[in-house]
């Protein structure tokens, strides 16, 4: 057997590979998206309506006004297919006329930087200047700002054609905008469907009673110079048991949903099924009890509730996969909070740039992306296949196999 290093050996295991580049205020944003089986047809009109998704909703900042994101494929797809070679995906600054003096890749003029000279509690200022001995925050900012989280959602709208292929669909809504919240219940995915066809978007949520309540968090926020976080919930539906595995800790479903939409900007926590409640409950009000009957959906199995949020040791068990994602206020405020000049040391206020007082709904279509991701990652290592056609065959061999079991 070759001797393989571990490095090689992980990236034969992850079969769909993907990562992001560019930053805030630079040209574009780029993503590279690998492992996508040849004979996928791609939307073009589908990937740009899931980036225009992520840029509305109600609290959102001037940026937004500026930018009018399209996804330009410039690998990977001919004639509208994929054709198994790596997707890169651009997305254009529209904002980089204003920034390309202050931040030129060429040396340029250092007169025209734009100093960030005071790191924003909350925000990757201060810990991301220490890590890369940066004398400000500028560089920091561009990177970690949650304008990267377009380029994902670019790729994870690839990721959803693929998934829809296999009869999933991803989508997500909003729990709760500040301390205006949903009551805490099951929303079904008939409820959720109509969010993502909005022509438009204030605060995604299924019920718009509670959503004008939202909405009066978000002006309160708006009036006093702050930001409202809240709570979204992405839905995937029509996974079919099997999904993931108990057999090793990093290849545990749960624990990869986990990772990718903690990996969102200013997600500080994430909850499968009623994760957090189920803490304090007893175990005969948390587990889902198992019946057998008529086929629907997957398999003959069905469940009375889904508390475990459709994942079981780490598998996906048949039912809709429920991810929560919590999401803090967005840091930069316009009444700034207290901190420290890079310079003298000397106490100021933290730097202030162009920002949103609410960004729950877009986080929400973000880790839609990333779900979708890693939806299609744990599907394809599973059917394998180099082509859709092959792929389809392996799942639809599998859809028997559980049918008749």
């Amino acid at each position: 057997m070759p001797n393989y290093r571990p490095d090689q050996i992980q990236s034969m295991i992850h079969m769909l590979r993907y990562f992001t580049a560019g930053e805030s205020h630079g040209e574009a944003l780029v993503a590279v998206l690998s492992g996508m089986p040849a004979g996928l047809k791609i939307d073009q009109a589908f990937l740009d309506h899931e980036l225009w998704r992520r840029q509305q909703g109600y609290g959102r900042g001037g940026r937004m006004k500026i930018e009018r994101d399209q996804a330009h494929i410039l690998s990977g797809v001919r004639h509208g297919i994929t054709i198994g070679s790596p997707i890169s995906v651009l997305l254009e600054n529209r904002d980089w006329k204003n920034w390309q003096e202050a931040l030129p890749v060429a040396q340029g003029d250092r007169g025209k930087h734009k100093p960030v000279r005071s790191p924003r509690p909350g925000h990757a200022d201060l810990a991301g200047a220490l890590k890369y001995n940066f004398p400000e925050a500028r560089y920091v900012l561009e990177r970690a700002s949650a304008r990267e989280s377009a380029a994902r959602v670019a790729i994870g709208a690839i990721a959803k054609l693929f998934l829809k292929e296999i009869g999933i669909g991803v989508l997500s809504h909003v729990l709760a905008v500040g301390r205006a919240s949903l009551a805490d219940e099951e929303v079904p995915w008939e409820s959720i469907l109509p969010l993502a066809g909005r022509e438009e978007v204030l605060l995604s949520c299924a019920d718009q009673e509670t959503e004008e309540k939202m909405k009066l968090e978000v002006d309160k926020a708006l009036r006093t110079g702050d930001s409202v976080g809240g709570i979204f919930e992405v839905v995937a539906h029509g996974v079919p048991p099997g999904l993931g595995t108990y057999a090793q800790w990093d290849e545990r479903l749960d624990g990869l949903l986990a990772g990718a939409v903690m990996s969102l900007q200013a997600v500080k926590a994430v909850e499968i099924g009623i994760g957090v409640a189920a803490a304090g409950a007893p175990g005969s009000d948390v587990h889902d009890e198992i019946g057998y009957d008529a086929i629907t959906g997957h398999t003959r199995f069905s469940r009375r509730s889904n508390h475990a949020g459709g994942i079981e040791g780490g598998i996906s068990n048949g039912q809709e996969i429920r991810v929560r994602g919590y999401l803090k206020p967005i840091s930069t405020l316009r009444r700034p909070l207290e901190s420290v000049d890079f310079s003298t040391r000397e106490p100021v206020k933290a730097a202030y740039e162009r920002s949103d007082v609410c960004v729950v709904p877009a986080a929400g279509v973000a880790a839609e992306a990333m779900v979708a991701l890693t939806l299609a990652r744990c599907a394809l290592e599973k059917f394998g296949g180099d082509s859709l056609e092959e792929t389809s065959r392996n799942f639809q061999g599998y859809c028997e196999q559980i049918k008749n079991y």
